[in-house]
């Protein structure tokens, strides 16, 4: 009997069942363990070392519920705890496994949506700090100029569920002011943090019309698409029979009334 292997989605939060939702609907036939560190969230004020503790943690849980892939669907993560888990884990303990995060798709496609060369990258204080959007994008497109802004307040906001009432405006207009103050040749926008999708409608309102605002879950998701047709020995290995499980650190009923905010329909999860 083939052993199950599903594919291992991971956020400190709610905010990767974007990036979830998007991946499931391209690749619909394979089984998912989706694992929100919320008890623990937000990962963005964090230091290096606990957000890559934090990290490491919740990919080894995943592997031991049998994921050979796992996708870090947080740009926190990916920027803080990715490369050593890839470089340091990986190769000691776990040499049959892999671990992807969303930061390297966005910046090998983000030439497609700039005209002016000029891009403006939202994120948390931790994705922001760690310069890993600067340095992916000017390592593939050394020509595109890169402006960043950190938005503290965004996460905290969403996951309250206050993100479309009138009191979050200010934090709204403030961080995009202060992004757009810094070129007036900023012409694309990428919202480097899961949650932030859900911040569009209010985003469109407030940014100029040329500019072109981009979520990361299709983007991941054609991605890992591609990545599953140059790498069929570890595709070979995921099971495919159209599951979905989630998990939390948190509180389970807590998660359920967020969750479905995100994903786009209602779930059950469990506590990790």
């Amino acid at each position: 009997m083939q052993k199950t292997s599903p594919i291992g989605i991971f956020d400190s939060g709610y905010g990767g069942l974007t990036v979830f939702r998007s991946i499931a609907d391209r690749l619909p036939d394979y089984q998912y363990i989706y694992l929100g560190d919320n008890a623990r969230s937000p990962y963005g004020d964090h230091s290096f070392d606990t957000i890559y503790k934090y990290t490491l943690e919740c990919v080894e849980w995943l592997f031991a519920k049998g994921c050979e892939l796992v996708i870090l669907a947080c740009n926190t993560a990916s920027a803080k705890a990715l490369r050593t888990i890839q470089q340091k884990d990986l190769p000691a303990k776990y040499p049959g496994k892999r671990v992807l995060g969303v930061i390297r798709p966005t910046a090998e496609v983000i030439n497609q949506f700039t005209s002016s060369k000029t891009v403006g990258v939202m994120g948390t204080r931790g994705t922001i700090n760690s310069q890993s959007y600067l340095l992916e994008i000017n390592k593939f497109f050394p020509e595109i100029r890169v402006y960043q802004q950190s938005c503290p307040m965004w996460v905290p906001l969403i996951e309250n569920n206050e993100h479309l009432q009138s009191g979050a405006d200010f934090f709204i207009n403030e961080y995009c002011r202060q992004l757009m103050t810094q070129s007036d040749d900023i012409d694309c926008v990428l919202l480097a943090c899961t949650h932030y999708p859900l911040l569009l409608p209010k985003l469109k309102k407030v940014f100029p019309d040329y500019i072109n605002i981009l979520t990361q879950g299709e983007i991941v998701a054609v991605s890992l698409v591609d990545y599953l047709q140059r790498h069929p020995d570890i595709e070979k290995k995921l099971s495919r029979n159209q599951e979905k499980s989630f998990f939390t650190s948190g509180d389970p009923l807590a998660f359920d009334e967020h969750a479905s905010i995100f994903f786009g329909e209602d779930l059950k999860s469990e506590k990790m």
